[in-house]
């Protein structure tokens, strides 16, 4: 509400896994008919995986979807369970130029990375061997000199003695960055990350249970924190920025507690209620979700300028809230 009522919109979702944020999307845009009757609403999802895609259009449409012409950027397209056209696509660059709401869900820690430590040589880059001595087995090494993403992607202020790099995630980010900056919107990344402080994230996941990243490589999934310094970095001032916040307190700024009461009560059953509370404490646990889980935005720079600055530079009235990242204030 607060960048305006766009006459098209589009929901942009990268990574989008087997479609079911999506779904919930559209479900509530389904309550928000009213709002967007007048509003031309389209979903653009960026999916790699032929798998995950006919995953995602039997959820979303409720039936598998025939594959587009070639000579399109569009490889699929279909209709929502509620009326929504729906497109997907291998690139961000492929998705249409508009006014877009993007959203990376546990997208960016699935990306590759590079691995750098510092070593009284200077920084050398952590690379992956033949382990000599144990036939099958891969290892850890240092580059023996400073490597071309050494000399690219180390910092000259970095002062951590560990880090890892994503550079396809900052490729992305410059997009979205550019994308919002030409036509307008918004980015929301909710990702486990940290703001430049961490270092060795690098983990691997099988049967939700850790496992070693080299050992039986293909059958585990991989990930590394995501950086939100680095991602602040490379939005290069085109956007705004926000974040990154603790998920805890962004669902508290959501108004997540009032949500909770009026699902308590109405709900009818004893079981009910102890898997909301159950869902609840979960969520915003900081030992379990609410700590590891963050939230970043990329905004238009003229979102966070209040209406009146211009007329008023020097009025101290409150910016306009984002919700999300400013604090839940009842009336």
């Amino acid at each position: 509400m607060a960048m305006g009522k766009p006459n098209t919109f589009q929901l942009v979702e990268l990574g989008p896994g087997r479609g079911t944020l999506t779904e919930d999307i559209l479900r509530v845009f389904k309550q928000l008919s009213s709002v967007l009757s007048k509003c031309d609403v389209s979903v653009h999802l960026v999916e790699v995986s032929p798998k995950l895609s006919e995953i995602q259009a039997v959820m979303l449409t409720g039936r598998k979807v025939q594959p587009n012409p070639e000579d399109e950027s569009a490889y699929m397209k279909g209709i929502s369970k509620t009326g929504i056209p729906i497109f997907w696509y291998r690139d961000i660059q492929d998705v249409p130029s508009g006014y877009s709401f993007y959203l990376a869900h546990e997208f960016f820690d699935a990306l590759p990375i590079h691995k750098f430590q510092r070593t009284e040589k200077g920084w050398r880059e952590v690379l992956v061997d033949i382990d000599p001595e144990v036939p099958g087995q891969l290892r850890f090494v240092l580059s023996p000199s400073r490597t071309p993403a050494t000399q690219n992607f180390i910092q000259p202020e970095e002062t951590r003695d560990h880090v890892e790099v994503c550079p396809e995630a900052g490729v992305i980010v410059q997009r979205l960055a550019s994308r919002i900056e030409k036509d307008g919107g918004a980015a929301l990344v909710a990702d486990y990350g940290h703001d430049g402080t961490k270092t060795d994230t690098f983990r691997g996941f099988r049967n939700h249970k850790l496992h070693d990243v080299l050992s039986a490589p293909g059958t585990a999934d991989l990930t590394a924190d995501v950086d939100f310094s680095y991602l602040r970095k490379m939005a290069q001032g085109k956007t705004a920025t926000l974040g990154p916040i603790k998920q805890r307190e962004f669902l508290k700024n959501m108004g997540i507690d009032l949500r909770l009461q009026v699902l308590l009560q109405n709900s009818g059953d004893t079981a009910t209620r102890e898997q909301l509370l159950h869902s609840y404490d979960m969520l915003m646990n900081p030992d379990k979700m609410g700590d590891c889980f963050n939230f970043f935005a990329l905004l238009p720079h003229h979102r966070l300028v209040h209406p009146d600055k211009k007329d008023k530079p020097k009025s101290k009235s409150p910016l306009p809230p984002v919700a999300g990242f400013n604090e839940l204030l009842l009336k």
